[in-house]
């Protein structure tokens, strides 16, 4: 039997991934309504539409991130590729973190 945060874990990267393949779709349906020279307004709404998919699932990246790497940090909870980091490290990872993602 396999511990009830591992399965959560589990769960979470299979809703991630399935995430990241809906937005491949998009990505190609774009590229399809390109080669279809669709109406420009239906082009840059289904852009606008993939965005906002990436914006959720970085949002949900910096939300585990967060919950297991930083708050987890030096309990055991962390993520296992975590390398050791003092708080201010750990701060000015965050830091870069939101602000690459932000931008």
């Amino acid at each position: 039997m396999g511990c009830e945060k591992c399965s959560k874990e589990a769960a979470t990267d299979r809703k991630m991934t399935a995430r990241v393949k809906r937005i491949a779709g998009q990505v190609a349906g774009i590229e399809r309504m390109l080669d279809d020279r669709r109406y420009c307004v239906d082009i840059l709404n289904q852009i606008s539409a993939v965005r906002s998919a990436l914006d959720a699932l970085g949002v949900e990246l910096l939300t585990r991130h967060l919950e297991s790497c930083v708050l987890g940090h030096g309990s055991g909870t962390e993520h296992e590729k975590a390398r050791p980091m003092t708080q201010p490290e750990l701060l000015d990872e965050v830091k870069t973190a939101l602000s690459r993602f932000l931008k």
